[in-house]
Parts: structure tokens; sequence; C-alpha cells
């Protein structure tokens, strides 16, 4: 499996299953906030609400296999290609969405690989419906950068609570990006101080670590 950041919670993941590859985009965006997205296409698209700087559908192309990708953007369970996904209902804010509205986490399983993509997360805390949902988390996709999200501390916490075998932040302030965020240096101390950093994360279910939780910093 390879795993690669595109900045805010934009990620490609490629998978094989039966030597056919599938590939699935999560949260692409507009141009309007600084950044700009590669050439994208995918067999799946998962959108996590629909402000724009998750839910740019137009930017995504389809595949060989699927002339438009499969789009999820809603609770419920989903089966393409061998890919489970699993999207469970949350909020955009610590206010049940009141302030920012809902928010959806997908859990996708891909080579037997468990990933969870938290979208725009904004509570602080998870029910324990939630969790209950996110059991045996091998790789976590969240969000660290604060003011629209979790923050670094809060963050932290759930990573806590989820216990990932390895943690990969997003929606935070890189160069470019227009969006009043925090970096990720709040982040990784809260974690440790220690991460490593890649362009794309290689990852097979046997390369996992099994007794801490890795921090893997992507370079968009």
């Amino acid at each position: 499996m390879y795993i690669q950041w595109h900045g805010q919670s934009c990620f490609r993941i490629q998978a094989k299953n039966d030597d056919a590859t599938t590939t699935l985009i999560t949260d692409p965006y507009t141009n309007d906030y600084g950044l700009k997205l590669p050439h994208l296409s995918a067999d799946i698209l998962t959108i996590s609400h629909e402000h724009k700087d998750h839910s740019n559908i137009k930017a995504v192309n389809g595949t060989q296999k699927r002339a438009t990708p499969f789009l999820i953007n809603g609770p419920g369970e989903y089966e393409i290609s061998d890919v489970f996904i699993y999207g469970i209902p949350s909020w955009h804010d610590n206010n049940e969405g009141k302030e920012r509205g809902k928010n959806i986490i997908y859990v996708i399983n891909m080579e037997k690989i468990n990933i969870a993509h938290l979208g725009d997360l904004g509570q602080t805390e998870l029910t324990d419906k939630q969790l209950e949902m996110m059991n045996n988390i091998d790789i976590l996709l969240i969000p660290v950068g604060g003011k629209y999200t979790i923050n670094a501390e809060e963050a932290a916490k759930i990573i806590s609570r989820i216990e990932p075998r390895i943690v990969i932040p997003m929606h935070y302030k890189i160069a470019g990006l227009k969006l009043d965020i925090d970096g990720i240096d709040k982040f990784i101390k809260e974690m440790g101080g220690k991460a490593e950093e890649m362009d794309k994360l290689k990852i097979a279910k046997k390369d996992l670590p099994q007794e801490e939780t890795k921090l893997v910093i992507l370079k968009p």
C-alpha cells in the first residue's frame, strides 16, 4: 500500500487486490486556499463534508477500471473492489454541529490494513460509539491545525484513545496555504518530538509497528 498526501485532508491511497490496483482519494480541495492539486484519478472518492476545501469532486477523474470514481459522501457501509469503508457520523465543531455542521469519519480497509480518516473533526472527544466503530485502527489520518478542527493537544488525546500503530497528521499550515491554522511543530511536540518525514508511505500489514505508535510526517 502507498499513502501520499496532497495537503489539507487530501490523500491518495493505493492498494493491490488480486493483482489489480485500486486508488482512493480523500477530500480534494479547490484552488481558493493557495494550494493546487495535481492531476488526480481514482476508483473511489470519499468526501468528509461539503466545505470547498474538502469537496472538489470535479478535480478527480476516473480510471481505466471505472469511468468516474465511486463517490462516498455520507455515513454507512460500502464495499467497492475489495475495499471496505465505514462512514461514521461526527461533528465539525465541539457544539454538535451548531457552528460548522456535520463531518464524516471514514474507516477504510485495504490490503487488510485499517485506515481511519477523521476529516475535519471538531469534537474534542469521541463518543463511545464512535470509538467502538474505530476498533483496531492501524493508520490514523488526523487533523491537528486547530481553529476549524481539533488542535495539537486535542489530537494527541484522541490518538491515546484510538491507539493506532501509525499516525499521519493533516490539515495544518504548510507553505502556500492561506488558512490561518497552526503548523506541525506543536503536534510533533505533543507526540514526544520524534517523527519520521517521507515523501510517501509504503506499508504492508506485516510491517506495521507492534509496540508503539509511530508518527509519520508526509511531505505534500
